[in-house]
């Protein structure tokens, strides 16, 4: 059974500008924007906290069901998933997997204004620099729905999306 309308998974490297991009393709075309951090801090889909990072350990089993079993997803598509990770939804419900990238000089500052540092700057630095979830995704998808953009600056979002439909 084909969807309606395709899914989409925005990720990359923290601070690339995937909720940016995620809220900006969702008021172009009607698609629901579902930010999977925010579900897994609101739904306690975590072990807690990292005390060196202060990041949250994902407890993926529990953030499995939600969204990928959601028969929404599955069934009429027309989600937007921002997270910075992408091999957890499986491959048959999603069309899309568009992978954020960003130079590290701009990175760097906005992880920095975020208050990123030690350990948790270096593993976010490293990752982008290393291109490691775009290779994740290559890995987890077919090659011909694996897109990466630049992300910059607001601009860079604001002229991808605009004037884009699906349908």
């Amino acid at each position: 059974m084909a969807r309606e309308n395709p899914n989409i998974i925005i990720t990359g490297t923290p601070g690339v500008g995937k909720t940016t991009h995620a809220e900006q393709l969702a008021r172009a075309t009607g698609f629901k924007h579902l930010s999977v951090n925010q579900i897994v801090k609101d739904e306690g889909f975590h072990e807690g906290k990292d005390e060196e990072t202060g990041s949250w350990i994902v407890d993926e089993d529990k953030v499995s069901p939600r969204p990928p079993r959601n028969p929404p997803l599955a069934s009429s598509g027309g989600y937007i998933l921002d997270w910075h990770a992408c091999d957890l939804f499986p491959e048959r419900w999603i069309d899309l997997v568009i992978v954020l990238r960003c130079d590290s000089t701009t990175l760097y500052d906005r992880l920095t204004a975020r208050g990123y540092k030690g350990k948790k700057l270096e593993e976010n630095m490293d990752s982008e620099i290393m291109q490691v979830l775009l290779d994740e995704a290559r890995e987890a998808y077919k090659e011909e729905i694996v897109v990466e953009l630049r992300s910059e600056t607001t601009e860079d979002a604001e002229g991808i999306w605009r004037g884009w439909r699906c349908g």
